[in-house]
């Protein structure tokens, strides 16, 4: 018994044991149950807030007269003078009902837009929930939740500030709207009020203006292009990105395969189909400068302005655009080009025009008829401006210490196997750099480059703010590589204003529907990359070309500055000017790069620069340039040295250092044997020392010579 009892105490103890084991192991930890009861209550509450939501938004009315709604369209664009340069009150809008509608333009804008549209209630809390998740993570909106009723509660309602509270407006009349009419009313109705780019409200303006065409005749690949472009009208907008909105149509196409909506063999041919775009878009019809408007909605939304934002905000943009010379511009361009024939719609021309002083843009015209195309050429077209680019070979000129006055001989030349040639076949033997300029002589420019180098003209050129590529060889002097007209025009005001690079703006100031100012420019930026000395001398050798040179056609009859171009075969031709308050440029050429005859620098762009300059400059009087009086004659040094001539077929100087080397040893041996009978382009006293003196010109940096303080204009003082 006694073992018995000893057994049953054993076991009684480990039972007891067990027990108090399994009690530790399920002592709470404090951290988790805290954590678990904050999980619990966060859920509790959210749910709660949905469920009160939900419970609000069903307790709201429907709304009254909302059928027959058009968008509430306001926003002005104003020129610098105070007048409308662009409404958004002129758009394309065709109403359509729903029946009309291709099926697959409804799918596809269900699948791009709102999977769920025919399940929710005017908003999908789930969506809201991933979509917050999802920016969350990536730390930027990556993903929006808004449906095709909030769009349309947002469209004829409310703005497109993106604030909470716009937010909850939005949910609040998204849910009014759902009580008041069917869900095929709210779809018809958002197909015939979405703005979809290019001007164009609801799909079947979008189906006339980039395809011309009605909505029934679209292929499925157009009408997957006109479902992508409500995220995004001007990004996605094929006129101005073609990459770009295949991008975007390929991705509703593949959305539209995922829900089944098209089969894999409609998605792969659709996907291969090429975009072909109207001849003739429709156009803004209160847009005096179309061109301009484009530029000034790109900043926009640089500064941080959607584009629907603009369009249905009510904003009052006010612009630097002059319109009396933006005006002039448009007239101008489209008689001169008339009075020589040049009526294709490939031939065409741009005029850009800024103020040196401060980068206001006055004048834009991309083209000569917005209409026939909104391809623009002052920021997208890359052209060569031939002789117009001489100023930047001779400013590096200037820059290494040569003066307008120097001798350079204006005679047949070849440099490296390339032997340029004078309009006419003219050559006027030896002139100063100011003449050479002046008669546009190619052979002067060749030989100019040569003795400054290659290096340093792409330096200098980079320093003014052309950013296009530029061939390391001779041939870059006589302007062979393309630039673009608005960072050209730029450039040249580096010899307006002194020497500084001034970035053009076009945007003075942004109000809303109440006349708050959202944005106002505080200035632009500019830098200092040009001696003021040679933008001196440059503005003193160019005032030539317009009283006695190529650019004669130019003359408005008080002091300006420019140079004209014209490339080979007359494919191209530029005016770029300047007087001390405005530089305006001038392009004339044909988008397909065909020749037109007889057509130079002097001829209509010369004409179109006249006429707009006298009109942009007529409030500023005769004002001259404020700077130091330059006198030009023909009792400078001599460019290099005269014999040289009879090498040039053989040997020329290249940018290699080793090369420069070898001709500088060779050029020391002739200045040697010819101090014994020196020749007259040589430094008598010291030929050695002239020669290691241009050998090293070649070698450095473009340096920067003496400030001359009083040739900064006023306003950059």
């Amino acid at each position: 018994m006694s073992r018995s009892y000893d057994s049953y105490k054993k076991q009684r103890a480990e039972q007891s044991s067990t027990r108090e084991r399994k009690r530790s192991n399920n002592k709470p930890n404090n951290f988790f149950n805290y954590l678990k009861m904050f999980v619990i209550v966060c859920s509790a509450l959210a749910i709660a807030g949905v469920i009160a939501l939900n419970l609000y938004l069903s307790s709201l009315p429907p709304i009254d007269n909302l059928r027959d709604f058009r968008p509430n369209i306001v926003t002005k664009f104003y020129s610098g003078d105070g007048e409308i340069i662009k409404t958004f009150t002129a758009y394309t809008y065709d109403k359509i009902e729903l029946k009309d509608v291709p099926e697959q333009l409804k799918n596809a804008i269900i699948a791009t837009e709102d999977k769920n549209f025919y399940h929710h209630k005017g908003y999908d809390l789930f969506g809201i929930v991933r979509s917050s998740i999802q920016n969350v993570i990536a730390m930027h909106t990556v993903q929006g939740a808004s449906t095709i009723t909030q769009q349309l509660a947002r469209i004829l309602f409310l703005s497109n500030e993106r604030t909470l509270i716009r937010k909850v407006k939005e949910l609040e009349v998204a849910t009014r709207i759902e009580k008041t009419i069917s869900k095929d009313k709210i779809l018809e109705m958002y197909l015939n009020n979405v703005y979809l780019g290019a001007g164009s409200y609801g799909v079947a303006g979008a189906a006339k203006t980039y395809f011309n065409k009605k909505l029934n005749q679209l292929t499925l690949p157009e009408l997957a292009l006109i479902a992508g472009l409500p995220q995004a009208p001007s990004v996605y907008n094929p006129y101005n990105n073609k990459d770009l909105a295949k991008k975007r149509r390929n991705q509703v196409l593949k959305r539209m395969l995922t829900m089944k909506y098209i089969t894999k063999e409609e998605y792969e041919k659709a996907i291969d189909a090429d975009i072909k775009l109207s001849d003739v878009p429709q156009l803004y019809t209160a847009n005096k400068a179309p061109y301009f408007s484009d530029f000034v909605m790109k900043e926009l939304e640089k500064l941080g302005f959607h584009e629907t934002e603009v369009i249905h905000g009510g904003y009052k943009v006010i612009t630097t655009l002059d319109s009396k010379a933006q005006e002039k511009a448009n007239e101008s361009i489209l008689a001169n080009m008339k009075a020589y024939g040049l009526t294709n719609k490939s031939q065409q021309a741009a005029v850009f025009s800024f103020s040196p002083i401060d980068g206001k843009i006055l004048v834009y015209a991309g083209g000569k008829n917005y209409g026939e195309s909104q391809y623009d050429r002052v920021t997208q077209a890359i052209r060569p401006p031939g002789s117009a680019f001489k100023p930047i070979v001779y400013a590096a000129a200037m820059e290494k210490g040569f003066s307008p006055n120097d001798i350079v001989d204006d005679s047949p030349v070849t440099l490296s196997k390339w032997s340029p040639r004078n309009y006419g076949n003219k050559y006027r033997g030896k002139i100063p750099l100011y003449k050479a300029l002046m008669v546009s002589s190619n052979v002067c420019a060749a030989r100019v480059i040569r003795e400054v180098g290659v290096h340093s003209v792409i330096q200098l050129a980079r320093v003014l703010g052309i950013t296009t590529p530029l061939e390391k060889d001779y041939t870059i002097s006589l302007g062979s590589n393309g630039v673009k007209l608005f960072e050209f025009v730029r450039a040249y005001g580096a010899f307006a204003n002194g020497g500084y690079v001034v970035e053009p703006y076009a945007i003075e100031r942004v109000e809303d529907s109440r006349g708050r100012v959202l944005y106002r420019a505080s200035g632009t930026k500019s830098s200092h990359q040009l001696s003021s000395n040679t933008a001196a001398e440059m503005t003193a050798m160019m005032k030539t070309v317009i009283t006695n040179g190529t650019g004669m056609g130019a003359n408005i009859g008080k002091p300006a500055a420019g140079k004209t171009g014209t490339t080979d075969d007359y494919r191209d031709a530029y005016f770029v000017g300047y007087t001390p308050n405005i530089v305006t440029g001038v392009w004339v050429g044909d988008d397909n790069n065909k020749q037109m005859h007889g057509l130079t620098g002097g001829t209509i762009p010369a004409r179109i620069w006249k006429e707009v300059m006298t009109v942009a400059t007529s409030k500023y009087g005769h004002k001259d340039f404020d700077y130091p009086t330059i006198i030009l004659n023909d009792k400078g040094k001599p460019l290099g040295a005269e014999d040289e001539e009879n090498a040039e077929s053989e040997t020329t100087k290249s940018e290699d250092e080793e090369a420069l080397l070898k001709e500088a040893n060779e050029l020391k041996e002739k200045a040697l044997e010819a101090t014994k009978n020196p020749p007259q382009t040589i430094n008598q006293t010291n030929p050695v020392a002239e020669i290691n003196s241009n050998f090293k010109k070649n070698q450095a940096p473009i340096p920067k010579t003496e400030q001359i303080p009083i040739a900064v204009p006023d306003g950059l003082r």
